[in-house]
C-alpha cells in the first residue's frame, strides 16, 4: 500500500469521503465541511449526530474569518494560541450550511492546528470538519495506524504521522462573558 498523499486526501474529501490527518493534538478524521454527504458520513462513523457539533479546522485566522465573527478577545487568544490547542466557539457566519456547528446556538468551533502535515492540507484543501480518531466514549488514536486499526476501510485513507500528546484541545465558548471552558485542554485560560 502506497502513503496516502495530501493530493488525494484533498481528491477524496472533495468526493465526500473521509480521510485521516495527523494534528497537534490526537489523530482526527476529516471532512469537507460543505459535504453534506460528507458530514453525514463523519457522524455516521463516530456514532454520534450532529447534535454535537464538529470543530473547523482552518489553516490561519483569515480562513476563520469566512467562518464566523472574530471579537478582539478572540483575535487577542488566536494571537497568543494559534497555531495550536485551542478551539474557539464563536459567533457563526450566517450562510454556513445546517450541519456545520451548532445551528440551535448559531455557533461553531473553530482552531488552527500546529502540525505540518494538517496545515498542508487545510492550505490546500481549505476548512475541515475534524473530529478525534476513535468512536464517542472510547479513547482517539494517536496515530495513522492506531486509527487504521479502529476504522479501516471506513476511511478512504489516512495521512502518515502521530497527533501530540493524545490531549484534546482546550475548547472555549467566547460567546459568553467571561469565556466558558466547555473541554479542558493543554491551554488554560485566565
Amino acid at each position: 500500500m502506497h502513503p496516502f498523499t495530501v493530493l488525494e486526501a484533498v481528491v477524496a474529501l472533495n468526493a465526500g469521503k473521509l480521510v485521516g490527518v495527523p494534528t497537534d493534538t490526537v489523530y482526527g478524521i476529516a471532512a469537507d465541511p460543505w459535504s453534506e454527504t460528507g458530514m453525514n458520513a463523519l457522524f455516521d462513523l463516530k456514532g454520534r449526530g450532529p447534535e454535537h457539533p464538529v470543530a473547523l479546522l482552518v489553516a490561519d485566522l483569515e480562513h476563520a474569518h469566512q467562518l464566523c465573527e472574530i471579537s478582539a478577545k478572540a483575535r487577542a487568544l488566536a494571537s497568543e494560541h494559534w497555531p495550536g490547542p485551542l478551539t474557539m466557539v464563536l459567533p457563526a457566519a450566517t450562510d454556513l450550511p445546517a450541519w456545520i456547528g451548532d445551528q440551535a446556538r448559531g455557533t461553531v468551533g473553530v482552531r488552527v492546528p500546529e502540525h505540518a502535515v494538517a496545515l498542508e492540507l487545510l492550505n490546500v484543501a481549505g476548512a475541515l470538519s475534524v473530529t478525534s480518531a476513535n468512536r464517542t466514549g472510547e479513547d482517539p488514536a494517536v496515530s495513522d495506524e492506531e486509527a487504521r486499526a479502529i476504522f479501516g476501510d471506513a476511511v478512504i485513507g489516512y495521512l502518515a504521522g502521530a497527533g501530540g500528546a493524545g490531549l484534546a484541545s482546550t475548547v472555549a465558548d467566547l460567546t459568553v462573558e467571561p469565556p466558558a471552558i466547555i473541554r479542558q485542554g493543554p491551554v488554560a485560560l485566565n
